[in-house]
Order: C-alpha cells, then sequence, then structure tokens
C-alpha cells in the first residue's frame, strides 16, 4: 500500500496511491492513515494533486557510516555501533519542494537513503522483534548536508538541519521487503549514487532497537538508514532524484536562498 500527504482543491488530506505508472490515482481516507483505513470515496488524478511530505515527524534520526562505501570515501572508519544524529523536523520538505542552498556553505551535498517510518505504538526499549514491529512503512530520503560545515563544525547539528535539508516522500510504502534495494541518486540525468540496502552495516531491527535505547520512537517519527558512497555537491539549478526500489522517486530541484 502506498499512502500519500497531499494538497487537493477541498484542503489537505491522507490518501492511498493506486494503479500504475501510466495512470496514478489517489483515493481519499477519513483521518490519519494510522487508524483504520477508511475511504471517503473521493478520488483525484494524482497529476491533479500537489504532494507533500506523507509524514510530520517529530523527530528525524539519522545514521552516519551505515555503508561500508560511504564511510572510506570520507576516509573514515565504519562505527562498531551504529552513530546516530538528528535533524530537525523543520528540515522535512516534500516531493518537488526546493532544496535550497544557504549562503553559510560553499558545499551542499545530496545523501540518498532509504527513510523508515515509525508506526504507533512507537518504540521505547525493543528488541528486534518490538522493532519490525514498530515499523508503520518507507520512502525515499535525502540526507542533505553542508559538508564544509560538518567538517569545521566537528558535530553535524548546523551541517544537517538547515530547512528544506530533508526532502521526504513520495509516499509511504507498507509491507515492503527492504533486505535488498537499489538506492540510486541523479542529478540531473547523471546517476551519482548507486547501492543496495543489503550492504548497510546495521540493518533496520538493529538500528530502530538501539535508537529506542536512547530515545523513545514515536508514531510518525522518521530514521534515515545512511547512504551509499558516491555524494557530491549540488548547484543552484540541478534537480537532485532520489529513486528507491518498490517505492518510487523523490525529485527536488536546487535553488539558491534568496
Amino acid at each position: 500500500m502506498r499512502i500519500a500527504r497531499f494538497v487537493h482543491a477541498g484542503g489537505m488530506s491522507f490518501g492511498i496511491v493506486e494503479g500504475d505508472a501510466g495512470g496514478l490515482t489517489v483515493a481519499g481516507i477519513d483521518g490519519h492513515p494510522f487508524g483504520q483505513i477508511s475511504f471517503t470515496g473521493e478520488r483525484w488524478a494524482l497529476a491533479d494533486v500537489r504532494l507533500l511530505s506523507p509524514i510530520l515527524p517529530s523527530k528525524v534520526v539519522c545514521v552516519g557510516r551505515n555503508y561500508a562505501d560511504h564511510a572510506a570515501e570520507h576516509g573514515a572508519e565504519v562505527p562498531k555501533e551504529p552513530l546516530i544524529f538528528l535533524k530537525p523536523s523543520t528540515s522535512v520538505v516534500g516531493p518537488r519542494d526546493a532544496v535550497k542552498l544557504p549562503p553559510q556553505s560553499k558545499q551542499v551535498e545530496h545523501e540518498a537513503e532509504l527513510a523508515v517510518i515509525i508506526g504507533p505504538p512507537g518504540a521505547r526499549r525493543v528488541d528486534r522483534a518490538g522493532a519490525e514491529r514498530a515499523i508503520f512503512g518507507y520512502a525515499c530520503a535525502n540526507d542533505v548536508t553542508a559538508r564544509d560545515l560538518q567538517r569545521t563544525d566537528g558535530q553535524w547539528t548546523r551541517a544537517k538541519g538547515f530547512d528544506s535539508f530533508c526532502p521526504l516522500g513520495p509516499w509511504i510504502v507498507t509491507d515492503l521487503d527492504v533486505s535488498d534495494l537499489e538506492v540510486r541518486c541523479e542529478v540531473g540525468e547523471e546517476v551519482r549514487q548507486l547501492g543496495r540496502t543489503k550492504d548497510m552495516v546495521f540493518d533496520v531491527p538493529t538500528l530502530i532497537s538501539y535508537v529506542s535505547h536512547v530515545m523513545t520512537l514515536l508514531p510518525g517519527d522518521v530514521l534515515l538508514t545512511g547512504t551509499p558512497a558516491g555524494v557530491s555537491p549540488l548547484t543552484a539549478g540541478d534537480t537532485v532524484t532520489v529513486r528507491i526500489e518498490g517505492i518510487g522517486e523523490l525529485a527536488n530541484p536546487v535553488l539558491a536562498l534568496d
């Protein structure tokens, strides 16, 4: 099931995306998708609505160096346990929203990632089985990073936390086996990153369990699972697209911050 959050002529709704690439539609549902799914009877062509980020998290928890090749390209060791950091909820934007390059940075880079969306009842000090039960679904994400600020600051909050630095979407896919999916990032028509989730150092249940022993994961929170090698700079005028097998594509224009 593909669950989207979108704007239409009558307001904002959640809905279920149905059909194939040639004729996608979205069927409106009552309330929030964490409850019992009940259709409103309204339906729109996907082309006639504007997709938003599929969820508004209280926090975005990220994992650094979770692909050995990405750690290597930065001359860093693979961590012995998950390396976690936070992006603020205000960094989250949706499909087609602009990634805005801040004037403080001269080197803003893309990082294509599998995003995990936590569902009810959340996760607090859970084991692997509890972690698996906490998964609501998956989406594409881009952990946009001001690499020069990451190096100079020594900690990552500013480099990772600018508004628009967490594109998320295009929707949430439930009931997906993510053990071996292709993760791809394209800038324009150039493939910059190409990896597979099987190459994660720590798999999804391990990450959820680990994080839940540090902080409670609430329903709607987002966990970013790390990026494969190939990160590189973005410039104003680019379009950056994250594609994950079984989920879809998340495309965002890149603009200079006014």
